[in-house]
């Protein structure tokens, strides 16, 4: 059934601030099959789970920096303040780190937040005769399920191996796999082949429930872009990121497609932001994307206000203290030498300082902060975008270079390209340099954003850093072999020794 996407003014932004986790209820609450009678309760359970994506463990913090920390994107510098240092130096990473616990734990609190509203909600639907009420019911199951599998696709991401096919996943670790809110599903590892099936029925359901009617106008309804809401086009944008990782290349190209919108029948919702047109006299829209937080490109971004924000991604790029800059981490020599003088997001991305400890060096702009917060001297502080059109453009070119139609993945790079580039930007791939340059642009356009370490996992790749100026001694001298057992990160410690948990370790847990 075609239903059309509400945008319910009871969960404007403003709303998320109000947190509803019930996470677990204390003795003293009131009990479960109590607290959620209403359609307006279902409501706030929606709020809560929309609310949980702030945390700073989250794509405002962790999930989103220590994937591209661990790797070759960034060094540490003397005067670091050690944050995240285990994880960059690679080889201190362990099941202990509080690092990764708060990104596990963070993540199926999401989920725990979502089997609560889907197993109450039933009880609630039973009792609603209103026709408007039953699509919001239906609507916040929709965004249960998409976030549920959300939350699931991180882990499977982090914790797991690489898929290589339907027989390889059948007989790998997946992740715990937890339907109900107060069941007494055991804790064991699902098969990786399982999990992502998991995942894929989740994506199922919240497309159907989160469609567009089919006369949707977005001129009349309201722009898609730059939402803070889950609809269909993030179903399709989750899907061709899975479809990626699964090497699924047909449906990769398929879901990406239908984001993308220059299909058969596609319908054009999202627009690369560009580098050359300007939104004012001073900005593109590609610069005002990630100092105003706003972008035609912006399929779902986590939503932050003055009153309720979460972590700050850019603190360990600048430690700026009203007066200078001491930055823990700065770009590495090669990513910024991938930029050439046409390319502008390299001005976007990156600016040169002079540290308070006397390092001269391009710094990670894209991270300054969202000017509004800047006025508040709050600095850092930006909303992350999960979704982007970029990325669908990415993985659209990479599935078609896997399946050798080298002209139409020359053409999405290209059209990439194009709107990053002051001029030019066309590229052609082949069947020798196709990887080379996939690899290239998907650091350039998507730098810390939290893909590099399973880029490099999926692809079987390793790294090696080489000392830079002023860069620590541990850590800056690393070779890392293609599969080294760190790619996976390690179960948190405490989740193996729990009581009744029956959870496998991984190669990495020590």
């Amino acid at each position: 059934m075609i239903r059309k996407f509400k945008l319910y003014m009871v969960l404007a932004a403003a709303s998320l601030a109000f947190s509803s986790c019930l996470d677990k209820y204390p003795e003293n609450a009131i009990p479960s099959d109590e607290a959620v009678n209403t359609v307006d309760d279902v409501n706030q359970l929606v709020i809560g789970i929309y609310d949980s994506f702030t945390s700073s463990a989250l794509y405002s913090g962790n999930l989103t920096l220590l994937p591209d920390i661990q790797t070759d994107l960034v060094y540490g510098v003397n005067g670091n303040t050690n944050v995240y240092g285990e994880i960059w130096r690679w080889n201190d990473i362990l099941s202990t780190n509080t690092d990764i616990e708060s990104v596990y734990g963070a993540l199926y609190a999401v989920i725990g937040r979502c089997n609560f509203l889907l197993d109450h909600v039933e009880k609630v639907r039973a009792g609603v005769t209103d026709d408007d009420d039953l699509d919001r019911l239906d609507q916040y199951c929709g965004e249960a399920y998409f976030a549920r599998a959300l939350a699931y696709s991180e882990l499977v991401k982090l914790f797991c191996k690489a898929y290589e096919s339907d027989e390889d996943a059948a007989g790998q670790l997946g992740v715990v796999l937890n339907e109900h809110y107060d069941s007494q599903e055991p804790m064991v590892r699902a098969t990786l082949k399982d999990s992502y099936q998991f995942i894929l029925n989740d994506l199922d359901r919240a497309e159907e429930l989160l469609q567009l009617e089919e006369d949707f106008d977005p001129s009349v309804d309201g722009a898609l872009f730059d939402t803070v809401y889950f609809n269909e086009y993030t179903v399709y944008a989750l899907r061709a990121r899975i479809a990626l990782y699964m090497k699924k290349w047909d449906e990769a190209v398929d879901y990406a497609t239908r984001v993308i919108g220059d299909g058969e029948g596609g319908s054009k919702n999202y627009f690369l932001s560009s580098c050359t047109e300007a939104i004012s006299s001073t900005q593109s829209y590609f610069d005002y994307m990630w100092t105003n937080d706003h972008g035609t490109e912006v399929i779902w971004k986590v939503s932050f206000t003055l009153n309720s924000y979460g972590g700050s991604l850019g603190t360990v790029f600048f430690n700026y203290d009203q007066t200078s800059v001491r930055p823990d981490y700065v770009p590495a020599q090669w990513v910024l030498g991938l930029y050439d003088a046409n390319d502008l997001r390299a001005s976007s991305y990156f600016a040169y300082y002079t540290t308070a400890y006397g390092l001269y060096w391009p710094l990670l702009q894209k991270y300054w902060g969202n000017t509004e917060f800047q006025s508040y001297n709050i600095y850092g502080l930006c909303m992350p975008k999960v979704f982007r059109l970029a990325e669908q453009y990415l993985i659209r070119a990479e599935a078609y270079a896997e399946q050798g139609n080298y002209a139409e993945a020359s053409n999405d790079l290209s059209t990439l390209r194009r709107a990053r580039y002051q001029t030019g930007g066309a590229v052609s791939v082949n069947a020798d340099n196709w990887l080379e340059i996939v690899e290239q642009e998907r650091v350039k356009e998507l730098y810390m954003e939290g893909f590099r370490l399973q880029d490099l996992k999926r692809w079987h790749k390793g790294f090696e850093r080489e000392p830079q100026d002023q860069s620590l001694e541990n850590g800056s001298s690393l070779k890392v072999e293609a599969d080294d057992p760190m790619f996976v990160w390690p179960i948190p410690q405490h989740e193996i020794e729990a009581p009744g948990s029956q959870i496998e370790p991984n190669e990495s847990n020590r």
